[in-house]
């Protein structure tokens, strides 16, 4: 097996694990602050990154890495989750889905910036086609949305995308769990502060549902996920594998419809499809 095809089977992974994280911090959202939810996720995701950090004796990085690490945690650490936290509070989890179609061309775009890759024009056809209509859609009226949710949703994924890029160009070197573990360990004071500073009094009142929600985002989304997702952006290239991201509304739709009840209309499973297709043909064209 090559270590391209190694690349987009660790992605497509890190993509079903990603595909449960909006619909898990809308359960999480109904009934904890969007800022708590996302210090307490990062802290606890933290505890268990320096744990295998120590575990491990992973050396410190260097202080030459120190500024992307902090682009990393600005990225997936701090800014997408509290940016979809707020999103969530306007939105359905199912609306919010489509813009993770969004993701690819963001993370393409930085992977240019800050990875000096250079895809082909084909591939950059296809990606904007995919971009395209998912923005299409979301702009379409089709469901209920709200223009503050749109925002906060358009926020993140551009955060989330020089994230997903610069915690890539880092895998190379310093592996992938050791960056999203140090990223954490970098935003851990800040995190842990904010936690006990917007605990809420009681937890009483606080229904399972929130609880399931929490501790999927705290362990899958802000760790595990990443530890497949950034080796395979690592080995099959930043701006390939990123198209798989694409594939994750199809998947967040469907948990969206079974979990939370939330309604898939026709519309959004005809762009999830298309959207599909637009990463078949980029990844035909995408260069390893």
């Amino acid at each position: 097996m090559t270590t391209t095809t190694r690349g987009w089977i660790n992605g497509m992974i890190g993509v079903l694990i990603f595909s449960a994280s909006l619909p898990a911090t809308r359960m999480a959202v109904a009934d904890f602050d969007p800022l708590f939810l996302t210090s307490i996720r990062a802290t606890i995701a933290a505890i268990l990154g320096m744990i295998m950090l120590g575990g491990f004796h992973i050396p410190r990085p260097d202080r030459t890495e120190l500024f992307s690490l902090a682009l990393v945690s600005i990225g997936v650490v701090i800014g997408f989750p509290f940016l979809t936290a707020l999103a969530l509070q306007h939105i359905t989890a199912a609306y919010s889905i489509v813009f993770i179609g969004l993701l690819p061309l963001s993370t393409a775009f930085f992977a240019v910036l800050r990875a000096s890759e250079t895809p082909p024009p084909a591939f950059w056809i296809f990606s904007l086609l995919g971009s395209f209509l998912v923005a299409g859609f979301a702009l379409s009226g089709g469901v209920e949305t709200s223009f503050r949710g749109n925002l906060y949703m358009t926020a993140a994924i551009v955060v989330c995308g020089l994230g997903y890029a610069e915690g890539a160009k880092l895998s190379r070197t310093l592996g992938g769990w050791q960056v999203i573990s140090w990223a954490l360990v970098l935003a851990f004071p800040l995190m842990a502060c904010l936690t006990y500073i917007t605990m809420p009094g009681t937890f009483e009142g606080i229904q399972r549902s929130a609880w399931v929600g929490l501790g999927y985002v705290s362990v899958f989304s802000m760790l595990i996920g990443f530890v497949f997702w950034y080796r395979g952006l690592a080995q099959g290239g930043i701006a390939a594998v990123g198209q798989l991201q694409l594939l994750q509304p199809f998947f967040g739709l469907l948990l969206t419809a079974t979990v939370l009840g939330e309604t898939v209309s026709t519309a959004m499973i005809a762009i999830t499809i298309a959207v599909v297709l637009c990463v078949v043909a980029a990844k035909h064209f995408a260069r390893p």
